[in-house]
């Protein structure tokens, strides 16, 4: 694996949009997030494919080009797109992943349709990824225990060269700020409650180590299979070493969301697992099967610990998960803690 420089005040982010663009409604919100960058004291490159009135910025190849250049650019340090979409699989057989992993990697930060492109950059380019908040959720405050994307890729929420997260207890469901009306939020407003659960039967004390790797059921299950999900290329030479592995559903029922991670499971994208972490999710159960009993028909088999309710999916508050890195997860009477280690 290796990692970006970490970002230092004066450097430049990038923005373009892979996958969907910003509507013009929303354009508002787009400036205010990034002036709230700029003040931070970071420069901030947009590019052309940003154009938000069809489900993709611009055509697959001036995507690919303005992705391309910025991540080959050295003076782009990060690039975080505004937001996922619905097709930036059209982006895989285009991006050249073998030039990448002879560059200098660049910090790419996302989730949702962006897991299609972290999660190859990860296990073909060897490029560390950041799993976390969009670019136009960034101005939100962390929840407590979490950190934000910009203390990961910056290296401001170390501790002893550590990243500690755990449950902060909180989210938002089923409620979303209207940046049409005021583009200026920074405060989410909690209105649940509840910590990570055990879903598969094991009871004891979880304390498990391994590479960190995941994202979006909806978007990575279309690559499973192919070089661009194949997990074995962070298992280490021998194949031995084990992985933590993350999902979690947008919006899918229930019997989608089994069928898909069903076909993860026999392509071998949980192999070596040691542990699965699955986000809190709205998205639907259908009549007889809950997203809960989705995860478990599909992956109860494997003998690993399944925890629910983790902060790796739609619903605010976003987790930091750098894909690559080296994760300790402990689960006990007394709480939860995700450390993570770029090493």
């Amino acid at each position: 694996m290796r990692y970006p420089r970490f970002l230092q005040p004066g450097d430049r982010i990038g923005v373009t949009s892979p996958s969907t663009g910003v509507p013009a409604r929303l354009e508002r919100r787009l400036e205010f997030v990034l002036s709230w960058l700029r003040d931070r004291g970071y420069q901030v490159e947009v590019g052309r494919c940003m154009d938000g009135e069809s489900h993709i910025s611009a055509p697959a190849q001036e995507r690919t080009d303005e992705l391309t250049g910025m991540l080959l650019d050295p003076e782009i340090r990060a690039v975080i797109p505004p937001w996922g979409g619905e097709t930036g699989i059209d982006l895989v057989p285009l991006l050249d992943f073998d030039k990448l992993r002879d560059a200098e990697p660049t910090w790419v930060v996302g989730f949702s349709d962006i897991s299609t492109l972290l999660t190859p950059l990860t296990l073909v380019s060897g490029w560390a990824t950041v799993h976390g908040s969009n670019l136009m959720d960034t101005p939100y405050r962390k929840a407590p225990g979490l950190l934000h994307p910009l203390e990961v890729i910056s290296g401001s929420g170390r501790s002893t060269g550590v990243f500690r997260q755990q449950p902060p207890g909180v989210h938002r469901a089923g409620e979303w700020d209207r940046w049409e009306d005021d583009p200026t939020p920074t405060e989410y407003r909690w209105n649940g409650s509840g910590t990570w659960r055990r879903l598969d039967a094991g009871s004891g004390d979880i304390d498990v180590t391994g590479r960190i790797i995941g994202g979006c059921i909806e978007t990575l299950s279309n690559l499973a299979g192919t070089r661009f999900a194949d997990t074995s290329a962070l298992r280490g030479p021998d194949g031995d070493e084990p992985l933590l592995v993350f999902v979690e559903a947008a919006e899918s029922n229930a019997f989608e969301i089994c069928r898909s991670l069903y076909g993860m499971r026999l392509n071998g994208f949980f192999d070596g697992a040691a542990a699965i972490l699955v986000g809190r999710t709205t998205a639907p159960d259908a009549a007889t099967l809950t997203q809960d009993d989705a995860v478990l028909d599909a992956l109860g088999a494997l003998g690993v610990p399944l925890l629910a309710d983790v902060e790796c999916g739609h619903v605010p508050p976003h987790m930091t998960l750098v894909n690559g890195a080296v994760g300790r997860l402990t689960h006990d009477s007394t709480g939860s803690l995700l450390e993570t280690r770029l090493a």
